[in-house]
């Protein structure tokens, strides 16, 4: 606006003064040669020499590039398979995101809760006790079964558990919801949410840093290829350790491990369409039951361990229910 101001009041005076065709010919060369040619977007500077070859810019870059590695490094930590990882958000901080999350669902769901001492309630909480038992975790735990036909079920931070009544006849029995529960759970015992937050934290502060220095469309380049490279390895790295912490959990829970895989099994014949695992969030079905197969040796020791009653498969609830 001040720039269109003075064009504007610089042509009113010309023409109050002289009116000649030849003197606004030569007002316009200067107009042309003295303002458009030297205009520069905000924040450009004098001089016309890209950001990034700028000294200052290679200063800030490399400052800001040990900082980011001190403070990576000094966050590092390993998961209960000995993965290492970098979590830099605390589990209050966990946990306060959880409470959000946990208000926005009930929200939504609301209507939709199953009441509690239903049977179908109590038959979810049961599996849960054992599993959440056998965790050694602690925290203001919760069970919701939501009555919806999705295939599906999930662990907040802080210990509150939701299970989709569509999810239910996949399972078939207490050992393949304590597969599904117990996967859910592991992802709070190694901590996975507080993993992603932290990751998200770091990357939002360098997709801002590019896009403020470098350039806005770098900074969504930068995303799609943090996505694919980091972002979608990592969230399958998180399932498969969860797949195999969430196999040791029913092992101890006195669940049958070699139940997984049937369970999974019945997973992969309900699927239609899924995409490559490279752009998947988690692993092919057939990639986790080849993992889960490796690892039932060390899980039945487990159970064994346990001392377990007994090693019968439970008999299938919706039988129990004459269904």
């Amino acid at each position: 606006m001040l720039f269109l101001g003075l064009r504007q009041r610089a042509l009113v005076s010309v023409q109050h003064h002289h009116n000649s065709h030849g003197f606004r010919q030569q007002t316009r060369n200067f107009y042309n040669n003295n303002y458009n040619r030297n205009y520069r977007r905000f924040g450009s500077g004098d001089s016309t020499e890209p950001v990034w070859k700028r000294r200052s810019f290679w200063y800030f870059s490399g400052i800001t590039g040990v900082c980011t590695t001190v403070y990576y490094q000094t966050h590092l930590e390993e998961s209960p398979t000995g993965r290492r990882r970098f979590i830099a958000v605390s589990p209050e901080y966990e946990r306060m995101a959880g409470q959000s999350a946990y208000a926005q669902i009930m929200s939504e769901y609301r209507h939709r809760i199953v009441p509690q001492n239903t049977q179908i309630d109590k038959y979810v909480r049961r599996v849960a006790k054992r599993i959440i038992k056998a965790s050694n975790l602690e925290g203001d735990w919760e069970v919701h079964v939501i009555d919806s036909p999705e295939k599906n079920a999930f662990v907040l931070p802080g210990g509150k558990i939701f299970v989709f009544s569509g999810l239910l006849p996949l399972t078939e029995n207490e050992d393949g919801l304590a597969t599904v529960l117990s996967h859910e759970i592991a992802h709070q015992y190694a901590r996975h949410s507080a993993e992603k937050l932290s990751a998200a934290r770091v990357m939002s502060i360098l997709y801002t840093l590019v896009a403020i220095f470098v350039d806005p469309n770098a900074a969504q380049a930068g995303r799609a290829v943090t996505t694919l490279l980091l972002d979608l390895p990592n969230s399958r790295e998180c399932e498969q350790e969860a797949d195999q912490i969430g196999l040791q959990l029913m092992a101890v829970a006195c669940y049958d491990p070699a139940q997984a895989i049937q369970l999974w099994q019945r997973m992969q014949n309900s699927e239609r369409m899924t995409p490559p695992q490279l752009l998947n969030t988690h692993p092919s079905t057939q990639s986790r039951i080849e993992n889960i197969r490796s690892w039932i040796p060390s899980a039945e020791m487990k159970r064994e361990a346990a001392n377990c009653p007994n090693t019968d498969i439970t008999d299938s609830f919706f039988s129990q229910l004459g269904l």
